[in-house]
């Protein structure tokens, strides 16, 4: 939808990068992940970028990882300076996370020099190396030169597909790629046994609660045979992006813990061995999802519990007096949108 993309690029048109310093990461950080099956420590980087291709043309409505980029080129030089002072810190994980706030496999973000630099450094001791792309980025002529570097270890893209639904994908979410783009690219992967992680969306803009549970179940059914592992994010309030308009204008909430229970549960029932997991940025405050401030941090470490056990037994422990709140919403919202939006933010 043309107004929605112009939309996401009005709301960046006052934008300054808060830090200009391109020879410093975002971040870097160690924790715990799955590994041949296994609880290990897995090594996250975050370099600042000039930031995805797609956010500096308009964006998607949800995210603003915009914010942690520089909007001019960065010299590989200094991308290059970034990754090294990260890794002075890194303890010979033998799982690497590396991330960009875009595609990693963007020529304008990160060039091929430099990615093979870094994939060569990060593959003589590590095991599994995570990054991520657009689609678009995909190609098999790049995913054999990648194999050169990789080998026989083990390589794994996720890509954010957010939904399976391409209405909801292109007029909610601005996201500028089709389903029938994210399957070429995971066929382009399977061929060359790369794995690929993909991430489903909880709470896009412009649904009810329960239309969002029943779309982030929908998705899993169709990409169960697809995906590898299956990695879902509910939306946070994020500043500069459209979803952060609608919160301020009390037009959308973060969704609830509940919810994202609920999807856990049945995606698991529905994918069955794939991985499923459920990374919550901001959970537990009113711009992330959340119950009740009771509730939060119990639903919060169970969340991760099971991403890391996939046992959703560790859910039936769960309980609250607020969830009848969240049942009412589910029951109400079709009739009454936004009237519930401030229960418990």
């Amino acid at each position: 939808m043309k107004e929605l993309s112009e939309f996401c690029k009005e709301l960046k048109k006052d934008f300054t990068p808060r830090i200009k310093d391109t020879k410093k990461p975002v971040s870097f950080w160690s924790e715990k992940d799955i590994l041949n099956k296994k609880i290990v420590d897995a090594f996250v980087i975050i370099l600042r970028t000039r930031g995805c291709s797609w956010a500096l043309k308009s964006g998607c409505s949800m995210c603003g990882y915009f914010n942690d980029s520089i909007f001019i080129d960065v010299s590989d030089n200094d991308l290059i300076t970034q990754f090294e002072k990260a890794m002075d810190k890194y303890n010979n994980q033998r799982f690497v996370k590396i991330f960009t706030s875009g595609s990693f496999l963007d020529d304008k973000e990160i060039t091929p020099n430099v990615r093979k630099k870094i994939l060569t450094k990060l593959f003589e001791t590590a095991e599994k190396v995570s990054i991520e792309s657009r689609p678009e980025y995909i190609t098999d002529n790049k995913i054999k030169e990648l194999k050169k570097i990789i080998g026989t270890k083990t390589f794994e893209i996720g890509i954010g597909l957010e939904t399976a639904d391409d209405n909801i994908r292109q007029n909610f979410l601005n996201k500028g790629f089709k389903f029938n783009d994210y399957k070429k690219a995971a066929s382009i992967l399977k061929k060359h046994k790369i794995s690929l992680k993909t991430y489903v969306l909880i709470k896009p803009p412009f649904l009810t609660e329960k239309e969002s549970i029943d779309d982030a179940i929908k998705t899993v059914k169709k990409i169960k045979n697809i995906t590898n592992v299956i990695s879902f994010n509910p939306v946070n309030i994020q500043k500069n992006t459209v979803v952060s308009y609608l919160w301020n204008h009390k037009k959308y909430r973060p969704a609830w813990l509940f919810s994202v229970v609920e999807i856990l549960k049945e995606s698991k029932k529905i994918a069955g061995n794939i991985h499923i997991k459920c990374d919550i940025s901001g959970g537990g405050n009113i711009r992330g999802a959340h119950n009740c401030k009771t509730c939060d941090k119990e639903y919060l470490k169970t969340i991760a519990d099971f991403s890391l056990n996939q046992d959703i037994n560790v859910f039936k422990k769960l309980k609250c007096n607020c969830k009848e709140m969240w049942l009412d919403q589910l029951d109400l919202e079709d009739t009454g949108f936004g009237s519930l939006i401030n229960m418990y933010g």
